[in-house]
């Protein structure tokens, strides 16, 4: 009988390792997370720049994010997210879609659109950095990612999913 054994647990992943047919295979347990497209009362989308001393891009551009917490629904953490990192709460939250990977890397991303905001600010217990916020129409956005001036990553999936929804 097999049993996955974990071999590291900290607050955002866990690793465990499994033999499995005579192969040991690891996995890699991050917590599920969400990104927020924030569109302005303007209809303009919110960006914040965020400082990210872990990473090899120190200072980057990035839509409002975080890992689910549990105990909340996903448009609880949406809105949670919001007044931690921008002061906002939306009263209209679109869930309109989700990626789940599964193998050796594992977890969630929920993607959600939010409008109808109101002011509601929350002391973000992060440490996250936040040293500015901008709004761009979803074709700069778009444009931005297309000439590489915004990294792609999952997050870009899930904004061209919102393009489309927007523009089909």
């Amino acid at each position: 009988m097999n049993m996955e054994k974990t071999v590291y647990k900290g607050k955002y992943i866990q690793v465990t390792e499994e033999v499995i047919e005579g192969v040991n295979w690891e996995r890699c347990y991050l917590r599920d997370g969400v990104v927020v497209f924030t569109q302005m009362n303007n209809g303009k989308f919110l960006m914040i720049q965020e400082k990210r001393p872990h990473e090899d891009i120190k200072l980057r551009w990035r839509f409002v994010a975080g890992h689910i917490e549990p105990k909340l629904s996903v448009e609880e953490n949406v809105n949670k997210e919001l007044q931690e990192e921008v002061g906002f709460k939306a009263k209209s939250i679109n869930v309109f879609y989700s990626v789940k990977a599964s193998g050796t890397v594992n977890n969630r991303v929920y993607f959600a659109w939010a409008k109808d905001l109101e002011v509601s600010k929350i002391p973000n217990p992060d440490g996250d950095v936040i040293v500015a916020t901008a709004e761009f129409s979803i074709e700069e956005i778009y444009q931005k990612f297309m000439s590489d001036e915004l990294a792609w990553s999952l997050t870009t999936l899930g904004f061209l999913r919102l393009y489309h929804k927007l523009y089909k």
